[in-house]
């Protein structure tokens, strides 16, 4: 039985659908509200599919399925078989750092410490994607909690025993000193109890125990007593009002956010319980094959579900996923508390995707600037990655000295050896349309000549749509607008113009994407000024003596080099010059034009 023959017969109903290669590897695992329908849209005309999906098509040479009852357990479970099989072409999660704990240990006396290291027997909370914000934590259990740091193991037993002695910690009023039995168990373990109902985000029910306690104790006149629990309470007040994001404190939500970029998505989890975040992970995901942003969202809250259990009742979400789950509700914050909870949310997403690009910048720059490169291609629009892109700029002062620049970027970096400059030749004066025209057909008419096959895949104008016009007329006049994309970036709003389009492209301002452009074209303004600047220095600092017939350069260099200067050689004789030069006729040329251009000076 084919592939095809055996899906025509899958159900349909919800389940898992499993992809098999010719060696019986599994390569794909999926999820489905209908199975029958999900992977019949496999199975179609070729052209219908992108290149990554023909590519898993091609390879598929098996299908199973199983069936579950709903959405939410096909979700769970197609989580589960990507871990146990790690396919090929699934969303992968990116993300193999191991993250920080805080550890409650089970002893009798408990420590409590930060780890990334699970031990079975203690209870862990976290993880934390800051390791300072955990530590913070920690610091303010220490001030607040007089809990042993000590590697002893403590027991009643021991303690009865003499066995330990107390440590600085305890000289300091650090640790109420369990080790000599000057605490009991039961009320160690009540502050212990109380670390563990502020790490499940239960601080506003402590603070107004503590202020129902100072209460009760002044009312009996104990007014050291009222004291302690006051403190108690303004010290959490003040510590979790850092924390506390919305003013309602009883919000109780789990909140996602995912940002997406060429081929990678970055998520980041925040669980927030009585207004306080309590816990915020951030994860990467690679998609082998193009993939809905919704299922991607998808996948990571089947892998946060799998990892810290069950969600709250509410969910809030940039967009909704593409599955339903009984019991939670999923939410698109619009105004309110709960959008600024999401709003920072997506706010550590995207500064975890700046981080993990800048790190990947560093330690693999090749894939680094092909995924930058398959950003700018999506960004505008092209059929092919730009792995060779050139820009162009034109450079003059109230039409002096017009010049033109035309800089190479290759794979993403600057290609000195190919940079070129330009004199502009047919045009007068201050005309940056028609030099632009000038430059891009001298261009590419010489690379048509010597080299067609090294045309570049992308042609950037520094400037707005009338320099992008007339370099696209050029173009087309040498039939190469089917073969190169041009577009334009003009420096105000740095806006991407494209030809034919009346609205401007506006990439976001901090993306890979736009930033690549904005290099090549600042490269291309240096290099033709530096250009422009070599020529008008040049022709500002031309000797007088250029302009006199018969002196060349290397007379130039000689009179120079003999009398010092230019008004030395006007005040010598005509004698003295023809002496030194041997001709007399050019010596009374140039004593008579040097005083001739001295007595018309002001």
């Amino acid at each position: 039985m084919t592939v095809k023959e055996k899906i025509a017969l899958f159900p349909h109903s919800p389940g898992v659908y499993r992809y098999y290669d010719s060696e019986g590897i599994v390569i794909y695992v999926g999820k489905a509200k209908d199975l029958h329908k999900r992977v019949a849209q496999y199975f179609v005309p070729p052209e219908r599919l992108n290149v990554k999906t023909r590519i898993l098509v091609s390879k598929i040479a098996d299908a199973q399925y199983s069936v579950v009852d709903t959405e939410a357990d096909a979700l769970l479970l197609e989580n589960n078989l990507i871990k146990q099989y790690k396919p090929r072409y699934n969303i992968l999660l990116k993300d193999s750092k191991t993250y920080p704990w805080i550890c409650i240990t089970g002893d009798e006396f408990p420590k409590i410490f930060l780890t990334r290291r699970i031990v079975k027997g203690n209870r862990y909370f976290g993880p934390y994607s800051s390791v300072f914000h955990a530590r913070n934590l920690l610091e303010f259990f220490a001030e607040n909690y007089k809990l042993r740091s000590c590697k002893h193991k403590i027991t009643s037993d021991a303690v009865l025993r003499g066995k330990f002695r107390p440590c600085l910690d305890f000289h300091i009023g650090r640790c109420a000193g369990c080790c000599i039995g000057k605490v009991s168990v039961a009320d160690y373990n009540a502050d212990v109890d109380e670390i563990v109902s502020l790490l499940k985000g239960g601080a506003s029910e402590i603070i107004q125990h503590y202020k129902r306690l100072m209460r009760e104790a002044a009312d009996r006149l104990d007014f050291e007593q009222a004291q302690f629990f006051k403190d108690k309470a303004d010290s959490l007040q003040q510590h979790y009002s850092k924390s506390v994001i919305t003013s309602a404190t009883d919000t109780n939500v789990d909140v996602f956010s995912l940002v997406t970029d060429a081929g990678e998505s970055f998520g980041n989890f925040m669980r927030v319980r009585s207004g306080a975040v309590i816990q915020s992970l951030n994860l990467g995901f690679k998609m082998n094959i193009e993939e809905e942003p919704e299922a991607v969202l998808s996948e990571f809250i089947a892998e946060i579900e799998s990892k810290f259990g069950k969600l709250a009742g509410e969910v809030l979400v940039p967009f909704l996923p593409d599955v339903e789950m009984e019991g939670v509700t999923f939410r698109i914050p619009v105004k309110g508390d709960k959008l600024a909870i999401l709003a920072l949310s997506t706010r550590n997403a995207k500064e975890y995707q700046f981080n993990t690009l800048r790190q990947k910048e560093h330690t693999d720059p090749d894939q680094y600037r092909t995924m930058v490169l398959t950003e700018l291609q999506k960004a505008i629009g092209m059929k092919v990655l730009p792995e060779h892109i050139e820009c162009f700029d034109n450079s003059n002062i109230q039409g002096t000295n017009p010049v033109a620049s035309c800089v190479v970027f290759r794979g993403g970096v600057p290609s000195k050896k190919d940079y070129r400059k330009f004199k502009i030749k047919t045009v007068i004066g201050a005309n940056d349309y028609a030099s632009m025209k000038e430059v891009v057909n001298r261009r590419y008419s010489r690379m048509l000549a010597e080299a067609p096959g090294d045309l570049p895949q992308l042609v950037v104008i520094d400037g707005g749509k009338g320099q992008l016009d007339f370099a696209y007329q050029a173009l087309a006049e040498l039939g190469l607008t089917e073969k190169l994309t041009v577009v334009g970036l003009a420096k105000r709003l740095e806006e991407v113009i494209r030809v034919g389009d009346p609205y401007p492209l506006f990439i976001d301002r901090n993306s890979s994407a736009l930033k690549v452009l904005q290099q090549i074209r600042d490269e291309a303004h240096r290099f033709g000024i530096t250009f422009h600047r070599s020529l008008r220095s040049k022709s500002q600092i031309e000797s007088a003596l250029t302009k006199i017939k018969g002196v060349g350069e290397q007379t130039e260099k000689r009179l120079l080099l003999h009398y010092g200067s230019v008004p030395r050689i006007a005040s010598a004789s005509v004698d003295d010059l023809a002496g030194f030069l041997g001709k007399r006729e050019l010596a009374e040329r140039i004593h008579s034009q040097l005083n001739d251009d001295n007595d018309n000076e002001d």
